[in-house]
């Protein structure tokens, strides 16, 4: 199945913390590397004031792992680059958020998917775009499509910034 994976951070050296992830996810069996989108730094979305502008890319993978499984691979990850949860869209050193996961449609208390709020974030839809042009949400339409609705003003592109495959 296809998956795709939305990387972000905040705190710390942003770009760093991006490549580790990339390179720790992809580190055990089960998920291969397809493609990275370009890094763009975006300013941040919801959450307390005062925040610092997030680098976010995305990925796109291939995997057999069940949606579950992904998801603790993701926490997993976070945890390892000291994620905090203190508050709900506050500051983070690392988010890895599952986006699709093939054709999976999922609604429980630990997992929603298609990710819940995908189609409203710029910052999640411009480098998925770049990744993947013909990406499509289950439910919701072509990526391209939803784009044209949202303001990508606070989105840009990092040209400096390449994320490198994984080994």
């Amino acid at each position: 199945m296809k998956v795709v994976l939305a990387l972000g951070s905040n705190l710390g050296d942003r770009f760093q913390t991006l490549q580790g992830a990339v390179d720790t996810l992809f580190d055990a069996p089960g998920l291969n590397f397809v493609k990275a989108s370009p890094v763009y730094e975006t300013d941040p979305v919801g959450g307390p004031g005062g925040q610092e502008p997030y680098l976010n890319a995305v990925v796109v993978a291939e995997t057999i792992l069940e949606p579950h499984a992904l998801l603790e691979r993701a926490l997993s990850v976070e945890n390892a680059f000291g994620r905090v949860r203190a508050e709900r869209w506050g500051a983070r050193t690392l988010d890895v958020d599952l986006i699709v996961v093939g054709e999976t449609v999922c609604a429980d208390a630990e997992l929603t998917l298609p990710h819940p709020r995908v189609h409203e974030r710029a910052f999640v839809l411009v480098p998925w775009s770049q990744a993947d042009p013909e990406a499509a949400i289950p439910g919701r339409g072509r990526v391209s499509d939803l784009l044209e609705g949202l303001d990508t003003r606070g989105v840009r592109l990092r040209a400096d910034l390449t994320l490198e495959m994984p080994d």
